[in-house]
C-alpha cells in the first residue's frame, strides 16, 4: 500500500468518512469527477505541507527567530477563532477543536499560558469554568504569523488577475465553510 492510500485510509478513517454515503456523491459510475479529484489533491498537498512546517521554517528563516508552529500555535490560533466568533474558549473547546483528548489540550494549553501567550481568566457565568484569552505576547505572534501568511498569498497569487483572485477567495472561503459544515470542522467563520 502507498503512503498516499495510508494518509486517505487514515483521514477517512478520522473524519468519519469511511462508508459515508453521503462522500460517495462524489463517484458517479464508479468515476471521480475530474475537479474533485483535483480539489482532494490540492487538500492532501497542502495538508503535508502543513505538516512538514514549511511555512514556519520559512517564516523562522524570515524573522531570524523561532516562530512557534505545530500544536502550540493551533491552541492560540482556537482561542482567536472563538474571540472572532464572539464566544468562549477553554480547555474543552481547544480538545474539540483539535480534535485531542481533554488531557493533551490541558497541557498545550499550560505550555502556551507558560509562554505568555495565553491567559487563564475566570468565567464570569460559571465560576466552576475558566477562560482562555490571548495575551498582548500571544496577539504580537498572531499578528506576526497573520503577516507572513498573508504575504505568502499575495506573493503565490501576485501575478494572477485580480478577478482570478477575489474569485479564489470567494470560493476557497465558501468550501471551507462548507466543508466544515459537512464534516463537523470549524470552517472559516
Amino acid at each position: 500500500m502507498h503512503d498516499a492510500e495510508r494518509d486517505g485510509e487514515r483521514d477517512g478513517e478520522r473524519d468519519g468518512a469511511a462508508g459515508d454515503p453521503d462522500v460517495e456523491v462524489a463517484a458517479i459510475d464508479g468515476e471521480v469527477d475530474a475537479e474533485v479529484a483535483a480539489i482532494e489533491r490540492a487538500m492532501v498537498a497542502l495538508r503535508r505541507s502543513a505538516a512538514r512546517r514549511t511555512l514556519a521554517r520559512r517564516a523562522e528563516r524570515q524573522a531570524g527567530a523561532p516562530v512557534p508552529g505545530g500544536a502550540a500555535f493551533d491552541v492560540l490560533d482556537v482561542v482567536e477563532a472563538a474571540e472572532e466568533r464572539g464566544e468562549p474558549a477553554g480547555v474543552r473547546e481547544v480538545a474539540d477543536a483539535l480534535r485531542v483528548d481533554q488531557p493533551r489540550a490541558s497541557k498545550l494549553v499550560a505550555a502556551a499560558v507558560q509562554a505568555g501567550h495565553l491567559r487563564r481568566e475566570a468565567d464570569q457565568t460559571d465560576g466552576r469554568r475558566t477562560l482562555l484569552a490571548v495575551t498582548p505576547d500571544g496577539r504580537e505572534l498572531l499578528e506576526t504569523v497573520h503577516t507572513f501568511r498573508r504575504a505568502m498569498v499575495a506573493r503565490v497569487t501576485r501575478d494572477w488577475p485580480a478577478a482570478d483572485r477575489a474569485a479564489f477567495a470567494r470560493l476557497f472561503t465558501r468550501f471551507m465553510d462548507d466543508f466544515g459544515a459537512a464534516s463537523g470542522a470549524p470552517g472559516t467563520g
